[in-house]
């Protein structure tokens, strides 16, 4: 009996340290491309640039971080003083038992001085 429950105590933590190697990779990323994000939306404040150069270099900041990601998918606001960014976007979990999908929406808004 002793074999058994230390066997599943084994899967149990194996199981955890699977799912945290699938799940934590996306979350980081994300919180280096909204890092990013905010970055890019003070430099687009003082360099200006249109809407679509500022999505399709957005984009390619994603590509870096493994983001799948369209300049489509980015949402430019540039009113006046005002900058805002944001982006949706979804990243699918693949596990045999029960894929999943995290959803993500990192956003910024930066203003003129």
């Amino acid at each position: 009996m002793k074999s058994i429950k230390a066997l599943f105590g084994v899967f149990v933590v194996a199981t955890m340290f699977y799912l945290a190697w699938k799940v934590l990779p996306p979350y980081f990323s994300n919180y280096q491309f909204e890092d990013e994000l905010e970055n890019q939306a003070r430099y687009f404040s003082y360099n200006m640039k249109s809407e679509q150069e500022m999505r399709e270099t957005i984009a390619k900041k994603a590509h870096d971080y493994d983001i799948p990601l369209t300049p489509e998918q980015i949402k430019v606001q540039h009113l006046g003083n005002d900058l805002s960014i944001s982006v949706d976007y979804t990243v699918h979990i693949d596990i045999p038992v029960y894929p999943f999908d995290l959803h993500f929406t990192p956003a910024t808004k930066n203003k003129r001085i």
